[in-house]
């Protein structure tokens, strides 16, 4: 499976929004996206990432950026994560991982003796022209948004 790397242009996809709408990555065109995936709402290391992506918002929008989380749950469970944790960035359901799968973070997993396939934890900054300035994979949950708010000042 391929990986995205900076210069590539960021795969364009249509996936349901924890607010009921659509959301499609080309319509963003002109502002940044920081596009984060993460394997599992309601998970601690889910919630870790997720919860420093909320505090930072303002940092990121003042960057520019707008912060968006994917993950394979279906919308009523993102819309539960978001409600509980009061997350302020839009999340998006990736239930067929068609868009994991474009941006390489569909990948084979192991833990306790059994493999499966799941979501490896990654961030992708992608510029005004939807072309990848950043792919951060198999990122740690603690701390990642500090690190992807560098990216940003360096990018």
């Amino acid at each position: 499976m391929a990986r995205l790397a900076p210069g590539a242009l960021a795969p364009d996809f249509t996936l349901a929004a924890d607010d009921g709408t659509d959301l499609t990555l080309s319509d963003l065109r002109g502002g940044r996206v920081v596009l984060y995936f993460y394997p599992k709402a309601e998970t601690s290391g889910c919630t870790t990432e997720a919860c420093e992506f909320r505090d930072a918002t303002p940092d990121f929008h003042a960057k520019g950026a707008r912060v968006i989380g994917i993950s394979p749950d279906p919308v009523a469970k993102q819309v539960k994560f978001r409600d509980k944790h009061a997350l302020s960035f839009t999340l998006l359901s990736d239930t067929e991982h068609s868009v994991a799968e474009a941006y390489g973070v569909w990948v084979e997993k192991k833990m306790y003796g059994n493999t499966y396939m799941g979501v490896e934890r990654s961030t992708f900054v992608i510029g005004p022209d939807g072309v990848v300035e950043e792919a951060l994979y198999k990122v740690r949950p603690k701390g990642h948004a500090a690190s992807v708010l560098g990216v940003l000042a360096t990018a």
